[in-house]
């Protein structure tokens, strides 16, 4: 499905934009693969390098199975559509556009609707620290109330806000959203995050009491995985995920 042909303005490095575009399609085919999907809704985002301000999204209406290098949407932090005949969810941009445009360490922006996400996002205690994929994101979280389907304007203010510098963040009665600083990491936090609420949601079911980490254990955790190996949380993995991806989805960078 092929539904927009990127126009390469002057000072654009197509063969940058190429490389963006190809990993961004695989983070979807990823999404799918793993179940962080929930039909059309939800998306992932990434910058462009290179002049304008320029991110690209999922088109409105295509499964995330259906995403490919060359119908992502290529779209400015002003709302203009730079890719012909792109159609781009509101919704979708505004929760993404209002990250990228105050955060310029973050490369992607990843957010779920996951039913263990949505799960933990209700319960008034958030995520507990429970677990070793719960410390893991720990130090890097954040929380942001619930204001409705995003469509307001006023909403990207406390977005911003409540992100902060965090790389992690529970949406109330929401989802889930992660940043990195390259789309590897967006995606290797989101799948900790995922495993760490579907831990708990499955941990209280059973009915016995849970066992809190202390907060000494959480630091301790926290510096031995943030940066790990000097690199973005995930670098590894990524190159693993990529073979993955060419194996179940090969038709993904089309």
């Amino acid at each position: 499905m092929n539904l927009a042909t990127p126009v390469f303005a002057k000072g654009i490095d197509p063969v940058a934009d190429r490389e963006v575009r190809r990993e961004l399609a695989a983070c979807y085919r990823l999404a799918h693969h793993f179940r962080m999907t929930d039909l059309i809704a939800t998306h992932i985002s990434a910058r462009l390098p290179g002049p304008g301000e320029r991110i690209l999204i999922n088109p409105f209406g295509c499964l995330f199975n259906e995403v490919t290098a060359s119908n992502l949407v290529e779209v400015d932090l002003s709302g203009n559509v730079n890719s012909p005949g792109g159609v781009i969810n509101p919704a979708g941009y505004l929760i993404h556009s209002a990250i990228h445009s105050v955060r310029e360490d973050v490369a992607c922006v990843f957010h779920t609707h996951t039913a263990a996400g949505v799960a933990v996002s209700a319960q008034e205690h958030g995520l507990l620290p429970i677990s070793q994929q719960a410390l893991v994101i720990g130090r890097r979280l954040a929380y942001h109330d619930y204001e409705g389907v995003a469509l307001l304007e006023q909403e990207c203010a406390t977005l911003q806000r409540d992100l902060g510098e965090k790389d992690v963040m529970i949406l109330r009665n929401h989802g889930l959203l992660t940043t990195g600083r390259t789309i590897g990491e967006a995606f290797w936090l989101m799948l900790t995050a995922h495993r760490a609420c579907e831990i708990q949601v499955q941990a209280l079911a059973g009915g016995s009491k849970v066992r809190l980490l202390s907060p000494e254990i959480q630091d301790l955790v926290h510096r031995q995985v943030h940066n790990y190996g000097g690199k973005p949380n995930g670098a590894m993995d990524w190159v693993a995920l990529m073979r993955e991806v060419e194996r179940i989805a090969p038709d993904y960078a089309d």
